[in-house]
């Protein structure tokens, strides 16, 4: 009975009514807080899953995927500000994009001019082109995929929310529902959210492309650079090289090896003694060298520095250029000049000498006749007359050599041009002390080439060879020979000058052609000799071949094609 009353007071007072009204407000605010956390996952989630590398379409359809989860959500949109035009850029739910601009005069664009949020209920107020396109839009949509609920309603709210970056709206988000007055404060404060999130992804995405487009053409005009390039870190290591290393040099790809640049470049396990990389490092200035390899390429090396934000050398850039050939053709010209030299010294030394010798072998012949090659004085004036004609060859011989420029290619019997070089020098080299042997083969064919130049690869050979000898005690000896040969149904003239002198040791014989390279003392020779015979010989289609072993001698062979005289 007490109860009953109990009851009844609580009734008739409002208590339990009270208590009603708590629950029921308890509840939503419950339900308010659920929905708040779950928007905060999503932004986070959208945070976390968008990547930079993707798509705005993919990024479109990601936000799609979860947005109805926490607003109402039956369209999605992007218009995006290109070239001062607004475009509809991409749509959802169906990945669609406008071609044409948003009209200068529409509500869209007056909410991107004006950097406001607007909510449009129903849509058709926000204007014809978006508010009736959208809803057409979806219809066509539906129609073509064969049927969607959703989509083949009309949306009725739409809320528009302005993409800042930079403090500028550069778009606007559109979102919107086929329920009328879908979006109250809540849900137009979670959009705007999550606009600004998404207005820091697009923007992180716009940077990376910069970024990344920037990288694109930087790697590609690294690589377009025909000469090699390499970029080499303050222990050596080889962080990036444009892969146009001379193909002569035989080193491969260091980008996935971290290689050291003394190993990839110079084949060696510690860093090179004078390394230009410490010196750069020091000076913070570049440094320029050139080099020539073991297989006889010479480059030209650059170091140039990188300095950091502190001043402080973190990296270098080195340059390779190759000028083999340019230091070959510098070679060339260098002997070409001392060749013009001498060859005006010799036209003086045969003008003054040739009227004295003629006078000189004149009287002697006069005073053989008078005496009709009788008497004591005969021999003595037979020495002088063969003497000086020999001497008056010397000089022709001499004259003709140094003008070789002037001399075409033309049917030439290599013998004679090997006794005219012997001449030339035979005094040269019979006075150190040498014996020469010759075996020249009588029936060589005749070939087209330019005799003098020959002689000068000859005479290159025998001083060569002269040289070799000088520290050889014992019998020095310099062979000298001609013969014929076939090498795959070719035949050749095979000119061999070979001696037993000291040899050349392998590491060098693959430099001896190099220009400037010589194994003489500075004053003995410039290494201009054998790269200029090489060119001679390519120049009449032929070639030198070396052979040569340490202590037992060398021999220098030049072969020339045979071709019949035309």
């Amino acid at each position: 009975m007490f109860d009953q009353k109990a009851k009844l007071i609580e009734n008739l007072t409002g208590v339990n009514a009270s208590k009603l009204n708590y629950y029921v407000e308890l509840k939503k605010r419950n339900e308010e807080i659920v929905r708040q956390n779950k928007r905060l996952e999503i932004i986070r989630q959208l945070a976390r899953d968008i990547n930079i590398d993707m798509s705005i379409e993919d990024i479109i359809g990601r936000v799609y995927g979860q947005l109805s989860l926490a607003v109402p959500c039956d369209f999605l949109g992007l218009a995006m500000l290109k070239a001062e035009n607004l475009y509809m850029t991409a749509m959802m739910p169906y990945n669609f994009c406008l071609l044409e601009p948003v009209p200068a005069g529409s509500f869209l664009r007056q909410c991107l001019d004006a950097g406001q949020t607007r909510v449009f209920d129903p849509a058709s107020l926000c204007d014809a082109f978006i508010g009736k396109w959208v809803t057409g839009y979806l219809r066509q949509r539906h129609d073509d995929t064969g049927g969607n609920s959703v989509a083949s309603e009309e949306i009725r709210s739409l809320a528009v929310v302005p993409l800042f970056a930079r403090g500028e709206a550069r778009g606007l988000l559109l979102v919107g529902s086929v329920r009328a007055a879908a979006y109250g404060d809540a849900d137009v404060n979670f959009v705007q959210q999550l606009a600004d999130q998404l207005a820091i992804c697009l923007q992180n995405r716009q940077l990376y492309e910069q970024v990344s487009r920037a990288k694109n053409q930087w790697e590609e005009t690294f690589k377009a650079v025909t000469e090699p390039i390499l970029l080499i870190d303050e222990r050596y290591v080889v962080l990036r090289c444009n892969n146009r290393l001379p193909s002569g040099m035989g080193f491969h790809d260091p980008e996935g090896g971290r290689e050291k640049c003394h190993h990839l470049l110079w084949n060696r396990h510690e860093p090179c003694e004078d390394c230009p990389l410490e010196e750069v490092r020091r000076t913070a200035r570049p440094v320029h060298k050139r080099v020539q390899t073991d297989n006889g390429l010479v480059l030209d090396v650059s170091y140039f520095p990188v300095v950091n934000d502190n001043s402080a050398v973190s990296t270098v850039i080195l340059h390779m250029k190759d000028v083999t050939e340019q230091t070959k053709m510098e070679a060339r010209l260098m002997q070409s000049a001392k060749l013009a030299a001498i060859g005006e010294m010799a036209a003086g030394v045969a003008h003054e000498l040739n009227n004295p010798m003629t006078v000189i072998i004149g009287a002697a012949q006069m005073i053989l006749r008078d005496s009709g090659g009788q008497g004591p004085d005969a021999e003595a004036l037979a020495s002088i007359v063969n003497g000086g004609l020999r001497c008056k060859r010397i000089i022709q011989n001499l004259l003709t050599f140094s003008r070789q420029d002037q001399c075409p290619f033309v049917p030439t019997d290599p013998n004679e041009e090997v006794e005219r070089a012997l001449s030339l020098i035979q005094y040269q080299v019979e006075g150190c002390h040498i014996t020469i042997r010759k075996e020249l083969d009588p029936g060589l064919p005749r070939i087209l080439a330019n005799g003098q130049q020959l002689q000068q690869v000859l005479i290159n050979f025998l001083l060569n060879a002269r040289d070799a000898l000088e520290r050889v005690e014992g019998d020095r000896i310099i062979e000298l020979s001609t013969s014929v040969r076939n090498r795959e149904g070719q035949d050749w003239v095979v000119v061999t000058v070979a001696d037993n002198g000291i040899g050349i040791s392998p590491e060098n014989l693959t430099k001896i052609f190099t220009p400037f390279y010589t194994g003489k003392e500075p004053t003995r020779g410039t290494g201009l000799g054998l790269s200029v015979s090489l060119g001679i010989a390519e120049k009449h289609g032929g070639t030198i071949e070396v052979e040569s072993m340490p202590g037992e001698g060398s021999a220098f062979s030049l072969y020339l094609p045979v071709k019949k005289p035309e």
